[in-house]
């Protein structure tokens, strides 16, 4: 079987294109959001508003945000989001304060020093918890959000996860599959392969059945036409499907939890489907530019299999969660999760809790639901049913929502810019495993564990003392 080298190259265009997703920066700029699709189904904006508050109108009901793109329609996107709708009939405005990706948090740290342009939200990141909580960055939100209410108690446990010294700073408006895994039935058909879709309804969707197939359809390459199992952005979520993140929380203190073994055995099947030739780790911007490579799957969030990526009309494509480790029971989802922080020194808070409520409701009434559905069908018209309801189901309060806090520890292992300037620390201990130099060489999880161990260890002491501190203010 052939042994794939990673070339310095694929290194660079794989890490910059998923370093984003891992590490709180925005995904690809030429890919369209659902708000921006050329076909937009109308709504009316009624029954989700009658149980919000309605504000007084004017410059207290006026919410400043700062971000990079505006939550206003624009002149490139004219067309007014659901939430926004609701949040103006209630009296509210938004005011929006641009900023670029890379300044996005020196120009939050320095509004709220000078008071210019000083926001009342910003968008949710990795780093926003915990290290820009003790940084006094954001406010708690316990008076805006009753969690047990019905708007937001599907989403209480998720937003347990960040909760400190007894104040929650986060409130979960929605959620998208940060990857899913893409296929070609076709590809499926040909080579006499179990389909994903069919496993995964039977309960049988595993790292093992994940494992035969990319094997029986690797084995049927030759070496002019080699075959791949699978590429994109997975190595994370395969991890992560054990319930376990390389950094985990007991109460208020923050503890490295890489030795785990759960950990340790989702590594070594990363890097056995490495060793044995299935992982193609070169950079593929899509999912029928990936099939085209004689690779069976594609991880991905949905951005890289709809719009100008989507099936056409005579594909035929699947999807499918994450295999599941057969190890553990409970259905686990690694999101790409929508919330806004409060800013400190903000006085807008009735405003800002209004606008967590018009968001949380036009992700949640079933007429906005549907309405949503249409849309994407709109826009992807050979996207299948069942597809589209994989795409729901892992987002659906059935799967747990998990977080690695080592992506929130530190910039030193959270922030790219700090690391490598491609990808961040967190994200190298996820998939070096995956790395094979040009020498051949690739590195054991005990051997990757151990490089970062010390600057983990450091890290997380520093933040716990630092914790510490800061409930004493």
């Amino acid at each position: 079987m052939r042994t794939l080298k990673k070339t310095a190259a694929g290194v660079l265009a794989l890490t910059m294109a998923f370093a984003g997703v891992g590490c709180g920066g925005d995904k690809k700029d030429d890919t369209k959001s659902s708000s921006e699709y050329e076909q937009q189904v109308e709504v009316e904006v009624t029954a989700s508003a009658k149980d919000i508050a309605a504000l007084p109108g004017g410059e207290e009901s006026t919410i400043t945000y700062l971000g990079e793109n505006d939550l206003n329609p624009t002149k490139a996107n004219k067309e007014m989001s659901v939430e926004l709708k609701l949040f103006e009939q209630k009296g509210g405005k938004i005011k929006f304060v641009k900023t670029a990706n890379q300044e996005r948090f020196d120009k939050l740290a320095s509004s709220i020093i000078t008071g210019v342009d000083r926001p009342d939200i910003f968008k949710h990141e990795w780093l926003a918890f915990p290290s820009q909580i003790i940084q006094e960055r954001y406010l708690p939100i316990n008076d805006l959000v009753d969690f047990d209410s019905p708007l937001w108690s599907d989403v209480k446990s998720t937003a347990e996860q960040y909760m400190f010294n007894g104040n929650y700073y986060v409130a979960p408006l929605d959620f998208v599959p940060s990857a899913m895994i893409f296929y070609d039935k076709a590809m499926i058909q040909e080579n006499a392969l179990d389909d994903p879709y069919d496993l995964y309804m039977k309960g049988e969707w595993n790292w093992d059945s994940f494992h035969e197939l990319m094997s029986d359809y690797v084995n049927g390459g030759t070496a002019d036409a080699p075959r791949y199992g699978v590429n994109g952005f997975f190595k994370p979520h395969i991890v992560q499907q054990t319930g376990k993140t390389m950094i985990t929380k007991n109460g208020d203190t923050f503890i490295n939890n890489t030795a785990d073994p759960d950990i340790e055995r989702a590594e070594t099947f990363l890097y056995d489907i490495t060793k044995e030739g299935l992982v193609f780790n070169d950079w593929i911007g899509g999912a029928r530019d990936c099939f085209s490579k004689n690779i069976l799957f594609y991880g991905m969030g949905d951005w890289a299999a709809t719009g100008n990526q989507a099936p056409k009309e005579d594909e035929t494509w699947g999807v499918v969660p994450m295999p599941e480790y057969p190890n553990n029971p409970q259905k686990i989802t690694t999101s790409d999760m929508t919330a806004y922080m409060w800013v400190t020194q903000s006085t807008k808070g009735d405003a800002v809790k209004c606008w967590f409520e018009c968001v949380r409701a036009s992700k949640t009434d079933p007429e906005y639901v549907e309405s949503n559905k249409q849309t994407f069908f709109a826009n992807n018209p050979y996207w299948t049913e069942e597809m589209y309801q994989v795409k729901m189901d892992v987002v659906s309060k059935e799967y747990l929502q998990i977080f690695d806090y080592g992506f929130g520890v530190s910039a030193n292992l959270g922030d790219r810019n700090s690391f490598d300037g491609n990808q961040c620390l967190i994200d190298a201990l996820y998939g070096d495993v995956t790395v094979i130099d040009e020498e051949g060489s690739q590195s054991t999880w005990t051997q990757v564990r151990d490089q970062y161990k010390s600057i983990i260890d450091s890290e997380i002491k520093k933040l716990n003392e630092d914790l510490e501190k800061f409930k004493t203010k």
